[in-house]
C-alpha cells in the first residue's frame, strides 16, 4: 500500500493515469490562454476582432483537445477554456464579427 501513496514527480500535471500527455497538455494550455484572452477582450466593444478570432481558434483547439483527451482533469480544464472562448467569440460576433470594419461591402 505504500506504493500508492508515493508521489511520482515525473508525471504530467493533468495526467491522472500516470502517463505523460504532452499534446493534450499543450492543447489545454492553448485553449485556456485563448479563452482568457477572448473572455477579457470581449468586454471591450472596440476589441471585437481580437475577441472573435481568439474565441474561434480557442473553440477549435478546445474541440480537438476534447476529441483526443485522455483524463478527466484535461477534459475539465478544456471545458473551462471552451466556455470562456465561446463567450468571447459570441460577444465578439455581436460587437462586429470576424471582419467587422476590415472588409467594407
Amino acid at each position: 500500500m505504500a506504493q500508492a501513496m508515493r508521489p511520482d514527480p515525473g508525471h504530467s500535471l493533468f495526467a491522472t493515469d500516470g502517463k505523460p500527455h504532452p499534446i493534450q497538455d499543450a492543447l489545454v494550455g492553448v485553449t485556456l490562454v485563448l479563452g482568457v484572452i477572448a473572455f477579457v477582450t470581449a468586454q471591450f466593444h472596440s476589441l471585437h476582432l481580437l475577441s472573435s478570432w481568439t474565441g474561434l481558434i480557442g473553440i477549435l483547439t478546445g474541440g480537438y483537445g476534447q476529441f483526443i483527451s485522455v483524463t478527466t482533469r484535461e477534459r475539465f480544464l478544456l471545458i473551462l477554456g471552451l466556455g470562456a472562448a465561446a463567450f468571447g467569440f459570441y460577444l465578439g460576433m455581436a460587437h462586429g464579427g470576424l471582419f467587422g470594419g476590415v472588409i467594407s461591402g
